[in-house]
């Protein structure tokens, strides 16, 4: 069974940034599609970003031009660099496995992202 890690999240002020890290159990990023999600208070679970086996990427309209996804297979890790942060984008990360852009795994604790105006 895939565990998932996420880390980095924290407390910053709009128009700060933040590096998220998402560890896997087992050699598995190299050979699948990962995606980073949040859930914001109310909310339902949204894909932000998502990163082919390939190194294709894509985003969600709401943050493309200020995230960035990213793997480094040789350490089974996925990173999503957030820049120009918004309140709104206020939530808990997480990340998951994606066969068919849709989620396979269980979902990890997430990381908790909090940006104040």
């Amino acid at each position: 069974q895939v565990q998932l890690v996420e880390s980095g999240g924290g407390l910053v002020q709009a128009g700060g940034s933040l590096r998220l890290s998402c560890a896997a159990s087992g050699s598995i990023l190299s050979i699948n599609a990962m995606g980073w999600y949040r859930q914001a208070p109310g909310k339902q679970r949204e894909l932000v970003a998502a990163i082919r086996r390939g190194g294709s990427t894509l985003y969600a309209d709401s943050v493309k031009g200020r995230f960035t996804i990213s793997r480094d297979n040789a350490v089974d890790t996925v990173s999503l660099q957030m820049n120009s942060l918004k309140p709104e984008d206020t939530a808990v990360y997480y990340c998951n496995v994606l066969v068919g852009m849709e989620p396979i795994a269980h979902w990890g604790q997430g990381t908790q992202v909090t940006v104040s105006s």
